[in-house]
């Protein structure tokens, strides 16, 4: 296991990393340190809270213990070390406890995700699905896209499409997990990791929603699919991609939803410096993980210049025609400006539906009220199904 696995912890980079200088760090709004760090997970873990969900607290203590400095390295082995014995527990009673396997399989896939490189046992996991994954390999200006494909069974004709996209610090492994919930209504979904992400081949930049045209040009040649029934989803900077799909190919798009997405206020320099700088609600570092994400982005200074580039209103789009959307916010979002929101809803050419809720945080969440699972199964699910049409009969349990 230990051979196959190369870890590419993206966002452990604490106070003095060379990203931001000395001056900036001094002010009132700083990282958390690693014990912060550490006390915070752990408290993340307990309650179910974004980006734990689902990891054991014991499991997260053990590989904490381990952990000394902010060295990513020493982060990513620490994890791997725990994630490793539950790997090696699968592969030995997948003959014997296939259930207790995959249970393992997937433990391991959480831990390896936090400590940042999923594949290998999220592969693993994914061979129990029923019906199954198949990976895709899109090619794509001399590399490849891939995805993740899971069609309903027993679908009769060319079946309704997701194409969903994962934000900053989450994966298409992550979307893959939750929109199996979505393939009793006869829907299937393609995941695929946003630009900058896991194993997309671009980093983000004015025009990577190329490669976002390319997977719906590949979704519409599969006879699988109907391409006239083609969504897209997105969450924080996937939300971006979905908006800006929702216009640019809104000819190809039944609808799009969107959490949190960002739109023109985010981009700007103030809001890097006064928001983005030292954020609490994400769990640490969210400056340098940006700027790992961005095309030709190495400092702050260029992070600075670089992102109003994205805004869609500095791209002339946003007030065009756009696809039907859902878009899904927190108030209280300290990642992603309310403002934003509000300036979405009120531009484009067709009505909108908006969940927002007035106590949630980023994507809208709200801790022991609204979490990540419960918003998919109650807000997002039953929004594709009614725009994609699902198949009379369809209800959600």
């Amino acid at each position: 296991m230990k051979s196959k696995i190369h870890f590419a912890f993206l966002v452990l980079l604490l106070p003095g990393g060379g990203f931001i200088s000395e001056g900036l760090w001094a002010q009132e709004r700083r990282e958390r340190t690693l014990e912060e760090i550490k006390i915070e997970a752990v408290h993340r873990a307990e309650v179910g809270q974004y980006p734990l969900i689902g990891l054991d607290p014991g499991d997260v203590k053990e590989a904490f213990a381990s952990i000394k400095t902010g060295d990513k390295d020493e982060w990513a082995a620490a994890f791997m070390k725990v994630a490793d014995r539950y790997f090696d527990e699968a592969k030995s009673l997948e003959k014997s406890d296939p259930t207790k396997a995959n249970a393992d399989y997937i433990r391991a896939w959480r831990l390896y995700s936090f400590g940042r490189w999923p594949i290998p046992a999220f592969l693993a996991h994914a061979r129990f699905f029923d019906p199954p994954l198949e990976v895709v390999r899109i090619p794509f200006e001399g590399k490849e896209i891939i995805g993740y494909l899971r069609l309903p069974k027993n679908g009769k004709g060319p079946v309704p499409l997701v194409i969903a996209v994962n934000g900053l610090d989450s994966r298409k492994e992550d979307l893959t997990e939750s929109f199996g919930a979505i393939l009793p209504f006869g829907i299937g979904f393609l995941a695929v990791d946003g630009p900058g992400t896991g194993q997309n081949p671009i980093k983000v930049s004015e025009t990577a929603d190329r490669m976002l045209s390319r997977v719906i040009d590949y979704a519409q040649s599969r006879p699988e699919v109907d391409k006239n029934r083609i969504a897209m989803h997105g969450v924080s900077w996937g939300a971006y991609w979905a908006t800006k799909m929702a216009i640019v190919e809104r000819g190809r798009l039944r609808g799009s939803s969107a959490q949190s997405p960002p739109v023109d206020k985010f981009f700007q320099k103030d809001f890097l410096m006064n928001s983005l700088l030292g954020n609490r609600e994400y769990l640490f570092d969210q400056v340098p993980a940006l700027m790992n994400i961005l095309e030709g982005v190495g400092t702050l200074d260029e992070l600075g210049d670089f992102l109003p580039k994205m805004s869609l209103v500095r791209q002339g789009l946003l007030g065009k025609p756009m696809a039907p959307m859902l878009i899904m916010a927190g108030v209280l979002d300290t990642q992603v400006p309310i403002d934003d929101i509000y300036l979405l809803l009120s531009k484009g050419d067709t009505p909108k539906d908006a969940w927002i809720n007035p106590k949630g945080g980023h994507l809208g969440r709200q801790v022991g009220v609204w979490p990540d699972p419960l918003i998919f199964k109650q807000v997002i699910i039953p929004w594709l199904i009614k725009t994609l049409g699902a198949p009379a009969g369809s209800e959600i349990r």
